[in-house]
């Protein structure tokens, strides 16, 4: 990494997303890649901010070119190319897209043994291994303690209310997916099963509903090393930090992840462009304080609202943050 400019060590920070089956030359993502402005890619099958069904995802063999030639495109540093394939509601990889069906993880917590979750974790991350993906955003590791959240409870993305369950659960997933060479994320810190509102659509406080024992599976896994990446949330608890969401907050990504629980790897955030982060914080704002809350890559997803420059704007923003000595 000591070879690489400041640009291309900023662009190692940067995940972002884009429209399109296929890329060449010309495309906006290709030339960002090439030059080293974004350290990964996500690909999806909708377009939320087009309302269509059209965006990444096509077929396994569409998949395979795009994911081929994307990698591809990566200069001295391989990107990440990432998918979230929790199973159940949130599954990119569909079987209407011919790719094979999975299932909940609250079906899955259910059953509360060992091999349903390994042979589910197997599928799992051999649908991703094959798709050319190195990354799936999961295991989801929120307590299910709404079970009528928005965004966990009320889509079965949480595997049980007991904690134990969950980090079990996780870890076995996780490691189904190491033995294929697959990373993962386990996500959304310092957890989001408890909240009544969905960070997607805006401001989302837990300060009333989260308790300490929504961080029992991240200091279970983070205690047997197996976390390659913690996603965190953008839920506000003004017990946890005043001031700032999750993803912005120095007091709850370093203070509690990094110092409390001990974690040492990296750190992404959930996608910058959701409505509780891009409605509340400018670009600028928003960098500034994620990084020097202590995450290492930051997630745009460019699916909720779409800028096809956002790669150049964020490189060019976090540029002047360190030159102006604001991180």
């Amino acid at each position: 990494l000591d070879s690489l400019t400041l640009e291309e060590k900023i662009g190692q920070m940067l995940l972002v997303g884009f429209r399109g089956y296929t890329v060449d030359n010309d495309s906006q993502i290709a030339r960002d890649i090439a030059a080293g402005r974004v350290g990964g890619v996500i690909l999806f099958d909708r377009d939320v901010a087009l309302g269509t069904g059209e965006r990444n995802i096509k077929d396994p063999a569409q998949v395979r070119a795009l994911t081929a030639s994307l990698q591809g495109y990566a200069g001295k540093v391989p990107i990440f190319i990432a998918v979230d394939q929790e199973g159940g509601a949130v599954c990119r990889l569909k079987e209407s897209s011919g790719f094979p069906p999975t299932v909940s993880a609250r079906s899955l917590g259910e059953q509360n043994n060992e091999t349903a979750p390994r042979e589910a974790g197997r599928a799992l991350a051999a649908t991703v291994a094959e798709g050319g993906f190195n990354l799936n955003f999961a295991p989801v590791v929120d307590l299910d303690a709404n079970p009528d959240s928005p965004a966990i409870g009320r889509l079965n993305r949480s595997f049980s209310a007991n904690a134990t369950v969950v980090a079990d659960n996780a870890r076995w997933i996780i490691e189904e997916h190491h033995n294929l060479g697959v990373m993962t994320a386990i996500k959304h810190f310092p957890g989001h099963g408890s909240a009544v509102s969905d960070t997607h659509a805006g401001f989302t406080d837990v300060t009333e509903t989260w308790t300490e024992e929504e961080l029992l599976p991240y200091r279970d896994l983070i205690g047997r090393d197996l976390p390659d990446m913690v996603m965190t949330a953008h839920v506000y608890n003004a017990d946890l930090d005043p001031d700032y969401p999750a993803t912005l907050s120095k007091a709850t990504v370093t203070g509690i992840l990094r110092d409390r629980l001990g974690y040492r790897g990296v750190v992404v955030t959930d996608a910058m462009d959701m409505g509780a982060i891009h409605d509340n914080y400018d670009l600028r704002e928003s960098l500034r304080l994620s990084i020097n809350a202590g995450c290492d890559i930051f997630l745009f997803a460019n699916n909720l609202v779409y800028d096809e420059e956002i790669a150049e704007k964020a490189v060019g923003i976090v540029e002047d943050l360190v030159e102006a000595g604001e991180n």
